[in-house]
């Protein structure tokens, strides 16, 4: 029995490093893991979308599909939007046997990545300690979103940061730029801002602008196609596909 196909479905963006960004990680994944297929759609601005591709799947043969948000959160998208069209598809499609992945975070894995994308902008272990870190999120007026980067701001502090604050891009409060002056205001030395956006786009422009505004010492690189971060989508997958095999024999 073949594995079911792995769907990444992307948020989808006008900035052309979005889906390259995607584009990458998902052939991270697939390197990791040769001979699973791997496609990706995406909601809106880019192409394909994912009714098309899950067309195209059915056309071709396929009877299984792990669709997988590449959402840190699960937020507006992951709860209405995908389902949605996912719901639809299954309605078109009944041959078609589609399940929805969990969203990526909250994760050690992403955590592991921050650590990264922070040590490649130029923190080393002894800066940790006299380190204030803003963890800067795309923003969501979803308060179990909001809880999400809270709470993940609050055990980061318990790694050895003398401070993290939460930050947001949108929809939420404080703003980048804010969370830098408050820690500025506190007394913290060295300030670090550390995206927890998976790709380049119009918010993490915004994070960028707002780290440089404030005088952060160092800002760090989006998420993007980390291995931790296509190690985790195979995580997901893997998850998923456990229960589509227990869903089918039941």
């Amino acid at each position: 029995m073949s594995h079911p196909v792995l769907l990444v479905i992307a948020h989808g963006s006008r900035d052309p490093r979005h889906a390259a960004t995607v584009d990458a990680l998902t052939q991270r994944v697939r390197a990791q893991r040769p001979g699973l297929r791997v496609e990706t759609a995406f909601l809106e601005f880019n192409a394909p979308s994912v009714p098309r591709v899950l067309e195209r799947l059915a056309a071709e043969g396929a009877d299984e599909v792990v669709a997988l948000p590449l959402l840190l959160t699960r937020a507006f998208h992951a709860k209405t939007d995908i389902p949605s069209v996912l719901r639809e598809a299954r309605a078109r499609l009944p041959r078609l046997h589609i399940r929805q992945a969990e969203v990526l975070g909250p994760s050690p894995l992403l955590d592991a990545t921050l650590g990264r994308r922070l040590r490649e902008a130029g923190v080393r272990p002894g800066d940790i300690p006299r380190t204030g870190l803003v963890l800067a999120s795309a923003g969501s007026s979803d308060p179990e979103a909001i809880a999400v980067i809270a709470e993940i701001a609050r055990e980061l502090r318990h790694t050895g940061w003398c401070a993290v604050r939460p930050a947001f891009a949108s929809a939420s409060l404080p703003r980048t730029e804010d969370a830098v002056r408050a820690l500025r205001a506190e007394g913290v030395e060295r300030v670090a801002v550390a995206p927890y956006v998976i790709a380049p786009g119009r918010l993490p422009d915004r994070i960028a602008a707002g780290a440089e505004a404030a005088g952060a010492d160092v800002l760090a690189d989006v998420l993007g196609p980390a291995p931790e971060l296509a190690r985790l989508l195979l995580d997901r997958y893997d998850e998923a596909r456990v229960l589509v095999g227990a869903s089918l024999s039941a």
